[in-house]
């Protein structure tokens, strides 16, 4: 009986399914340029991409505290990788996906309830907070695969700006998610390590960890630093400046086109994205 209920437990929610189907279907629809529009395309692609990544983000939590002890996140939902099971979905997918929109910026979500105490052993708690952003990290790397491959002949060019952007929004979230700011799981991972004193004092700036980091990064000089970093990360992985801006430009399908990302109508050849006139407008505007 219990058996069963573990296997209940680990089921894949259809809710996950159905966005996975999504982002399948739309990224079949921008490679093979089916869709009317390319731009609304690749916002589904990257939307529906960007959420079944959030929830890998949560599931990796949930299944390394599994390992590592707590054994009732099994009955909370969090290992069918069904996003409204989530402590808060709003936090975990809602806001993330709203950032995306407005500004092209991969959000931290982070709304899994650990029973830490339940978990023995500090390297464990560490690695239960790594694991989240971890996962975006493997993401950025199948996303760029592509690119650091040198294996490009024959991606159509919409596919390969929104691959580009998605890259660009996993690196974004993992740099954000270990930053050591309390609230986000890079501090998660060396609060162990901290003596009690610290943790005490640091545990009730957990809920405006996150907000004042976004405030930090509305300051021009700040964001400027944050996405010279992000796009040193992207250039080591083979995606340039000009491909995440055409993947934004694309992504952002509702307002008007800088001119520079213009997709053929045969979204069968490979093409190559022009030489590169716009170095800027990469910001979280």
């Amino acid at each position: 009986m219990g058996h069963q209920g573990t296997r209940h437990e680990r089921r894949i929610s259809s809710v996950f399914l159905g966005i996975f189907a999504v982002m399948a279907v739309t990224g079949w629809a921008v490679w093979t340029g089916y869709s009317t529009s390319a731009g609304l395309a690749v916002f589904l692609f990257v939307t529906s991409a960007w959420i079944v990544s959030l929830c890998l983000h949560e599931y990796a939590h949930a299944r390394t505290a599994l390992h590592g002890g707590d054994l009732t996140v099994g009955a909370k939902g969090y290992l069918t990788l069904n996003p409204l099971k989530y402590t808060h979905a709003l936090l975990s997918i809602v806001l993330p996906v709203i950032f995306v929109i407005l500004g092209g910026i991969g959000l931290p979500g982070g709304a899994v309830f650990i029973e830490r105490d339940r978990i023995r052993g500090r390297w464990k708690h560490s690695l239960i907070s790594a694991a989240g952003p971890l996962t975006n990290v493997a993401f950025a790397v199948v996303c760029t695969a592509p690119f650091w491959l040198d294996a490009l002949d024959g991606v159509p060019l919409a596919f390969r700006y929104a691959l580009g952007f998605l890259a660009m929004l996993q690196v974004t979230a993992a740099i954000l998610n270990f930053l050591p700011v309390p609230g986000l799981d890079g501090y998660g991972v060396i609060e162990p390590w901290l003596s009690y004193r610290v943790r005490r004092e640091m545990e009730p700036l957990a809920p405006f960890g996150l907000i004042a980091v976004f405030a930090l990064l509305w300051i021009p000089a700040v964001n400027a630093v944050f996405f010279d970093v992000v796009d040193g990360v992207l250039s080591a992985l083979g995606v340039s400046d000009l491909e995440t801006y055409c993947g934004r430009d694309l992504y952002r399908f509702w307002q008007e086109g800088a001119g520079v990302c213009e997709v053929p109508q045969d979204q069968g050849m490979s093409g190559r994205p022009a030489e590169n006139p716009v170095a800027e407008g990469v910001t979280a505007s």
